[in-house]
């Protein structure tokens, strides 16, 4: 039986476990390579808050560089890329604090592929523009769990382990914040 009190199942691989212990022993090469291994998917979820390249390479690094200052805070009992995540979330919240204007017509999540018609790109912009205001609408612990859930794609433990708080409370949150999203009518 689990208890409230055991740790989380081990998640990460042995090789990234022996980075994480080296780098927490104080090992920059380690650490590295850490990040190797994680800024193409970090980099990819700064795209999807922010949708501004600079922008998203700039909290990218941010993230990273405040991990490796607080990797002693990284306990273990989430993915590594999930703490990561949170990391990058709240530096991207702190950059909404700031009022860093985002530059305009451009769009989270857009992605660089075959191009769609130009009336289909139209509805997906002004729909993915609409989706983001209706979720800065949200409160932050909403926000939050929605991002960790739907754009990095964590487990509800990860999340829950991510954020600090517990499983029923990740899913808590998750269905209030979905049921909020739907009276805000995202046809609107």
């Amino acid at each position: 039986m689990f208890s409230a009190t055991q740790t989380l199942v081990q998640v990460e691989s042995p090789d990234t476990r022996s980075l994480l212990d080296r780098a927490r022993a104080g090992d920059s090469e380690a650490f590295g390579e850490l990040c190797v291994e994680h800024e193409g998917r970090l980099l990819r979820q700064a795209m999807t808050l922010c949708g501004d390249a600079a922008m998203a390479e700039d909290l990218a690094q941010e993230a990273l560089v405040e991990a490796w200052r607080g990797l002693g805070r990284y306990n273990g009992r989430c993915q590594f890329f999930t703490w990561l995540c949170a990391i990058l979330l709240n530096r991207f919240r702190n950059a909404l604090r700031a009022r860093r204007p985002l530059p305009a017509g451009v769009e989270a999540g857009e992605r660089e592929h075959e191009a769609p018609a130009p009336d289909e790109a139209v509805v997906a912009s002004e729909r993915a523009a609409l989706v983001r205001r209706r979720l800065a609408e949200l409160p932050e612990k909403h926000r939050q769990v929605i991002f960790l859930r739907f754009y990095v794609d964590d487990s509800l433990p990860e999340i829950a382990a991510a954020v600090g708080c517990s499983v029923g409370t990740v899913k808590s949150r998750l269905f209030h914040a979905m049921e909020k999203l739907r009276r805000m009518n995202l046809d609107r």
